[in-house]
């Protein structure tokens, strides 16, 4: 069973260092669906697409906006990440998508240095209130691109973001210099623990030159208080139903494939790259 909205002490580290790992949050059983499901899932693949890191290697996500009554709906709308995203963000939060990375062995590519505020930022968000938990499916070491964090960058504020490749990468001048003063931690994680992290904290991932998968699932939650301003290719203020952490099992292998539910798949050129490449302020000299 799942083990329970963060603690006190878990939150002052997150707001503290912009992230907090929260270490065996799901159990194997449940993980194990997770996982299992995500594989087997003709519509999961189906829906994905792959993003090249500009040094030759490409990662494979499926992404969608509303968390539905599947396995992945179930993580998204449990208890366990739902209060501690409420916790962390003081109120009331939404589904404002979620994603299955899908970064596999051998060919899994790389991720600049970004914030997901640096792509939000462009979706009429006002303010950074936003929280995403980042659900472990396989082990992530070092050898297999674990992510990567800037430890208190989240402090920093917004940087602006430009294009590397097909993703969109946070200004390097920037990240040169908070390389300089801020700690870099290597995130390794196993299957079931739940890193939460800050929309403005520095991020970012190498290539998976490993014989091991690093799947994961990453739920995001914007505060029902900061509605965007303007429609975009992701939610305005949708009401989230929250579901005891009893449903996970309950929901067993319910995979896109076998719901009745209307999914919002999010498509290649609708990525956040893409639109920042539209919309972006252009860098002084372009």
């Amino acid at each position: 069973m799942a083990s329970g909205a963060l603690k006190e002490q878990q939150l002052k580290t997150y707001e503290a260092d912009g992230f907090v790992i929260a270490r065996g949050m799901f159990d194997s059983q449940e993980i194990g669906l997770l996982g299992r499901a995500a594989r087997e899932d003709r519509e999961l693949d189906r829906h994905s697409w792959g993003v090249g890191d500009g040094e030759g290697g490409t990662v494979r996500l499926s992404l969608w906006n509303h968390p539905g009554d599947t396995i992945y709906g179930m993580f998204a709308r449990s208890e366990t990440i739902v209060n501690s995203a409420e916790n962390i963000l003081g109120g009331e939060v939404y589904h404002y998508h979620s994603k299955m990375i899908m970064k596999d062995a051998r060919v899994g590519g790389a991720w600049a240095w970004h914030q997901d505020y640096g792509y939000w930022y462009q979706n009429g968000v006002l303010f950074p209130m936003l929280t995403s938990a980042f659900i472990a499916v396989d082990p992530a070491t070092r050898e297999n691109g674990c992510m990567q964090v800037l430890k208190g960058s989240h402090l920093m504020g917004r940087v602006d973001h430009v294009l590397t490749g097909d993703q969109a990468g946070a200004n390097m001048e920037r990240v040169r210099e908070a390389e300089k003063v801020l700690e870099r931690v290597y995130v390794e994680m196993d299957p079931g623990d739940v890193l939460f992290f800050h929309a403005n904290l520095l991020h970012r991932s190498d290539q998976n030159n490993s014989e091991k998968p690093r799947w994961a699932m990453i739920c995001c939650y914007n505060a029902a208080r900061n509605n965007p301003f303007k429609e975009h290719h992701h939610p305005c203020y949708t009401p989230l139903s929250k579901v005891p952490d009893s449903a996970i099992l309950e929901a067993g292998l319910r995979r896109f494939s076998d719901s009745d539910s209307e999914v919002s798949w999010m498509k290649a050129d609708e990525n956040s790259a893409r639109t920042l490449e539209q919309s972006a302020t252009p860098r002084s000299g372009d």
